[in-house]
């Protein structure tokens, strides 16, 4: 440990700090801003040249938004077209309807972790809400239940949408985290699902049973009206209840254009159809020579921009275009949904030059010498740096982003299966934690009427045992490969 190396580790120590400050103080810094200042002062205090310095922003602000930033881009309007055609609803009952009162939680878990593939948190909530709260009234009048009916379906949908959310690309965060360690994709969506089921059974369905019983929650009866489209206590039709899920969450479809709903076969292929190109490539990659004709087109078809492009097209198509949905009205959805992540991209941005600095200045490499020198795990610590900084600083993307940009020449001599792990251990951590700086926890309180307790026993600790899980399905995936 040189002057020099203690150096860089106060320099690290003080940017968390001072991104922690600036986006928690009374400035309220969006984290976008936060990110770049705090950038620019590691890379004066590290010793960078004016020239370095602006190199290194655009190096990498334009290397992550060239990875990750388009393909968000195509999931978002993904999402939108998804939502507003009434896709989601259409795969979430067609699972629903297939359950006993018993089974709700359990196949209410499986239509989030089908819905929350292509979908942000925020967004697969509130395409949820809809049903969540007409299949509660229809327990509730039943009188078969045990406690709150609204927290016996909610745990497994926030279950199942956090954790596709923070561990399985191809969502942003696992994505900029994919990108940033040079992991393989689908070996990480692999390995991903594989540590997600698990999770999302603990978190979702068998806490949601234990939960239910001593949580009185009980949803504004005005909130779930509208929701519902003001249907009884057995929720109403299935028609209303779409047309409120468009309703709720700003995205409705043209209900005077006569469109008929979605086959729940092709709402499948909508959502499947990124995924299966990105496994495509892995399995090409397994067993498909390199010169091969085919090798060259799974690879090229499974790169992450294009398969979220042929996801969008799919969709375009199939979801707007052959419904009948008016031109002018998928323009304007397609461009709301951009909008909607205009944030999330800047954050990004911010993120992947915060990365670029901490790998220009050297900060990267004399972590590196710390932790081989204390023989500190990988996963627990890139979980442990992904869990402060989301808690601390309200975004999971700014913990996500740090903690990758820092573990970055770390993971460097990692297997591929390793690395991916690294991918999961990173998302899980920051998922933990989730409190009243992160919105989520707020759309979740106001949504279902809950007190600041109540939202902290069930949303909080939904959210951190989904963390926990994660990290521990890694370490014991890690011990056996």
């Amino acid at each position: 440990m040189t002057t020099h190396t203690w150096t860089l580790l106060i320099t690290l120590a003080g940017a968390i700090a001072a991104l922690i400050v600036l986006i928690n103080s009374r400035l309220k810094l969006h984290p976008f801003i936060a990110l770049m200042l705090v950038s620019i002062a590691v890379a004066v205090v590290s010793g960078e040249s004016t020239e370095q310095i602006a190199e290194s922003i655009e190096k990498g602000a334009g290397g992550i938004l060239g990875d990750v930033g388009i393909t968000l881009a195509f999931g978002a309007m993904l999402g939108k077209l998804l939502a507003s055609s009434g896709a989601t609803d259409r795969i979430a009952r067609a699972v629903i309807d297939r359950a006993g009162e018993r089974a709700l939680p359990w196949y209410m878990a499986g239509a989030a972790f089908v819905i929350g593939i292509p979908m942000f948190f925020e967004i697969g909530l509130i395409v949820l809400l809809p049903l969540i709260f007409s299949v509660a009234q229809r327990l509730r009048a039943s009188g078969k239940h045990t406690g709150s009916p609204y927290v016996l379906l909610a745990t497994p949908a926030i279950a199942a949408l956090a954790t596709l959310h923070g561990m399985v690309p191809p969502h942003p965060g696992p994505l900029i985290a994919v990108e940033g360690l040079h992991a393989g994709l689908g070996t990480t969506i692999l390995v991903g699902l594989v540590c997600a089921i698990p999770t999302v059974i603990l978190a979702g369905p068998v806490y949601g049973r234990w939960i239910a019983p001593r949580l009185a929650v009980d949803p504004d009866r005005e909130l779930v009206a509208q929701f519902t489209g003001g249907g009884s206590a057995h929720g109403g039709t299935a028609e209303s209840s779409g047309q409120a899920a468009d309703q709720s969450s700003g995205q409705g479809a043209d209900q005077s254009s006569g469109q008929g709903s979605v086959p729940v076969g092709r709402a499948l292929a909508a959502v499947l159809v990124p995924a299966v190109l990105m496994l495509l490539r892995t399995l090409g990659e397994l067993t498909l020579d390199e010169s091969s004709t085919l090798r060259h087109v799974v690879d090229f078809a499974g790169e992450p921009v294009i398969a979220m492009f042929a996801g969008f097209l799919f969709a375009l198509f199939v979801l707007g275009y052959r419904r009948g949905t008016s031109p002018e009205a998928t323009r304007q959805a397609l461009t709301d949904s951009i909008k909607s992540v205009a944030g999330i991209l800047l954050i990004i941005a911010g993120g992947g030059t915060f990365n670029q600095v901490l790998e220009d200045s050297g900060i990267g490499k004399a972590i590196e010498s710390v932790a081989s020198g204390a023989h500190l795990n990988l996963l627990v610590l890139g979980w442990l740096l992904a869990l402060l900084l989301s808690f601390t600083t309200g975004s999971a993307t700014v913990g996500i982003v740090a903690a990758t940009g820092i573990l970055t020449p770390m993971a460097q001599h990692l297997g591929s299966i390793d690395t991916s792990l690294l991918v999961v251990a990173i998302g899980a951590g920051s998922i933990g934690l989730n409190y009243v700086n992160h919105a989520g926890f707020w759309l979740v309180k106001e949504s279902f009427g809950m007190t600041l307790g109540q939202a902290t026993k069930s949303h909080t600790m939904i959210q951190t045992l989904v963390s926990v899980c994660g990290l521990l399905m890694a370490l014991l995936i890690s011990a056996f490969v």
